[in-house]
């Protein structure tokens, strides 16, 4: 190749690329779109209850349906949606994203060593509907004798040989996100 065309090109690459870069800082940041699906959402007061736990997240819009099941969040800031799911989790709701850029966190503490007595907490449980759906979630796993959950408690608790992680992503999969209460 010549000396000379090889020197234009790169001369012209130079400019070209400082050019690029600038016109992309200078485009607004494209919205991200997170739907969580399954999560518990029976009643007006469920619904009323994201909407309070998203509220003082800024950036971030969000929307449920309750027919669905589903909670949406709108931002240009993936912190932003992060942090929301994290107060939605932190409201006693759980559910699946449809998007790796936010994740579900861990926390509930369950372990699979069978225990006598359980109790879990953070539980949202607005009403009869909210507690009726602990129960059947609950009443499916093997090992729990009796459950207590009353409407307008945030803790529910279980009795026999139960396994705390088995009764955790029994509600998770209902739609509820609860921690294991320490004594």
């Amino acid at each position: 190749m010549n000396p000379f065309r090889t020197l234009a090109l790169l001369a012209a690459a130079a400019l070209i690329v400082p050019a690029a870069a600038v016109a992309t800082a200078d485009r607004p940041a494209e919205e991200k779109t997170i739907t969580l699906e399954g999560v518990h959402l029976c009643c007006g007061a469920c619904v009323r209850a994201v909407d309070e736990a998203a509220k003082p997240i800024e950036g971030v819009t969000v929307t449920c349906d309750q027919d669905l099941g589903t909670v949406v969040m709108v931002s240009k800031d993936v912190k932003a949606l992060q942090r929301t799911l994290d107060a939605i989790t932190a409201a006693g709701y759980h559910g699946t994203p449809d998007s790796d850029l936010v994740i579900v966190k861990d926390d509930s503490g369950a372990t699979d060593k069978p225990v006598e007595t359980l109790t879990l907490t953070g539980l949202h449980n607005c009403c009869r509907g909210c507690a009726v759906a602990v129960q059947e979630a609950l009443g499916e796993v093997e090992g729990i004798e009796t459950i207590k959950a009353e409407p307008r408690s945030t803790t529910v608790t279980l009795s026999g040989k139960v396994i705390p992680l088995a009764a955790v992503e029994a509600l998770n999969a209902a739609g509820f996100h609860v921690k294991v209460k320490n004594d």
